[in-house]
């Protein structure tokens, strides 16, 4: 990195203070979750995960210039979803999609857009109670499968899953779940609720976590 390249003491401070907000708010999103329970609903009891064993991931993909997300995709899932761009709610909590829209994803608007520098946040129900929602079967998930996001410049960003993990609640490590593992990749992270189902609270106890990162980019349908 050149000294050009290097963000100004100004600059570093706001990426510090905008991480703590993100932090803070998805620490927030977790515990203001008010789902009911369907039948098979995922469940997890501590902190758990799936890794890819014995295969070699593809290497990173640079980041791409920014671009809004539009819509994700997940083959193995036979998932397609609009993408909102959503903020805080009252409570200081990512706002997910409200639940008249159970199919749809919500980015964080306060990070990173999908495919630039850094760890972007994708959240999304798990059910309501009527119906399974968008991430009803993101622990299925397995490492080395493909995320798509479509992007509003035309472009589509293909991650690569590395691994699934399902954190409760009282064992929840913000800065490790939502923090970029490495500052120079493009960064994923799909956010659903998941474990045991507290009815008295209605909400679960714990986080299901997929990370992927940036490994091609093309033009196209997703």
């Amino acid at each position: 990195m050149s000294d050009d390249d290097r963000p100004s003491g100004a600059s570093r401070l706001l990426t510090v203070l905008a991480w703590t907000a993100l932090l803070s708010a998805l620490w927030l999103w977790g515990r203001h979750i008010t789902e009911g329970p369907i039948a098979g609903s995922p469940a997890a009891g501590g902190v758990t995960a799936a890794s890819l064993s014995g295969q070699a991931l593809p290497p990173a993909h640079p980041p791409l210039p920014e671009a809004g997300p539009r819509t994700l995709a997940i083959k193995a899932m036979r998932l397609r979803a609009p993408i909102e761009d959503r903020g805080l709610n009252a409570a200081g909590a990512v706002d997910p999609p409200p639940y008249d829209r159970p199919g749809a994803v919500a980015w964080y608007r306060g990070g990173p857009p999908p495919g630039t520098r850094g760890a972007a946040v994708l959240v999304g129900h798990v059910d309501t109670d009527r119906s399974r929602a968008v991430f009803y079967g993101l622990s299925s998930i397995k490492p080395g499968q493909t995320v798509s996001v479509a992007r509003s410049d035309g472009s589509v960003a293909e991650f690569t899953v590395e691994d699934v993990a399902v954190f409760t609640k009282d064992r929840f490590d913000a800065r490790k779940v939502y923090g970029p593992r490495d500052g120079h990749r493009a960064e994923l992270r799909l956010i659903t609720c998941g474990g045991e189902y507290d009815r008295a609270r209605r909400s679960y106890n714990a986080n299901v976590v997929v990370s992927a990162y940036l490994t091609g980019s093309r033009t196209g349908p997703v």
